[in-house]
């Protein structure tokens, strides 16, 4: 039997957390070993079992949680950070995929939603869900330097790193071949590995190296900027 994924919930509507909690362990693929109410209770869990996936709220007491997330990544550097949140503000959105989340869900997700993106940040993907995507895009095209990678783990929590843009992205559509750029225009459509290689009649296996190519020929570091690039662009 495959091991569960374990799951830090931090968000500091104890109610909430609790049944997301049972929601999420009605899923055998799922265990929530802990739970916090803000950033320092976060830390100390991490230091206590570091989970494989934190499930993170923005407005948390004390420090932010788009703030939060240099330190936890630097006191759990294999954890995935998905954040969870109300906020649609699309600076929230931008800091924190410059602070290094893994993905951005509104709290209106569906609960099969959440748990197939939970799946996915998992696997390497990087997703924001859909009505963000916009956002994304205007910020992308305002501020380019938003889209690049992450700060260091190192970064204080209250200092995030300022980002230089990807310097080979403004023209980088044409060093892809027809098929990369055919794979490039299904990410941004929002399809998995899975479903790009269901559409295209090509092994998974082959999709992944496509993708490794697309990133890095377009000097990316993960499938959301690929996307925001290929919208912002008029490729999609």
């Amino acid at each position: 039997m495959t091991p569960s994924i374990e799951l830090l919930l931090v968000d500091d509507h104890t109610l909430f957390r609790r049944g997301l909690k049972a929601l999420l362990e009605q899923d055998e693929r799922f265990t929530v070993t802990a739970e916090a109410g803000d950033v320092g209770e976060a830390l100390r869990c991490l230091q206590r079992r570091p989970p494989q996936v934190i499930l993170l709220d923005n407005h948390l007491p004390g420090v932010r949680g788009v703030d939060a997330i240099p330190a936890l990544k630097e006191a759990a550097p294999g954890a995935r950070v998905l954040m969870l949140t109300v906020s649609e503000n699309e600076n929230d959105l931008a800091a924190a995929l410059q602070a290094g989340a893994d993905g951005y869900l509104l709290k209106t997700v569906e609960s099969d939603q959440l748990c197939e993106t939970i799946i996915k940040v998992m696997d390497g993907e990087s997703v924001i869900s859909p009505e963000m995507m916009t956002k994304l895009v205007a910020v992308f095209r305002s501020r380019p330097s938003v889209a690049n990678a992450a700060p260091p783990a190192a970064a204080p929590v209250s200092a995030p790193v300022p980002l230089e843009a990807p310097r080979e992205a403004a023209s980088g559509a044409d060093l892809l071949s027809p098929r990369e750029r055919e794979i490039l225009l299904l990410i941004a459509r929002g399809d998995s590995n899975k479903l790009i290689a269901r559409e295209l009649d090509i092994a998974e296996t082959t999709v992944k190296i496509h993708v490794q190519h697309i990133l890095r020929k377009l000097g990316l570091s993960s499938r959301v900027q690929a996307a925001v690039f290929a919208t912002s662009q008029g490729l999609a």
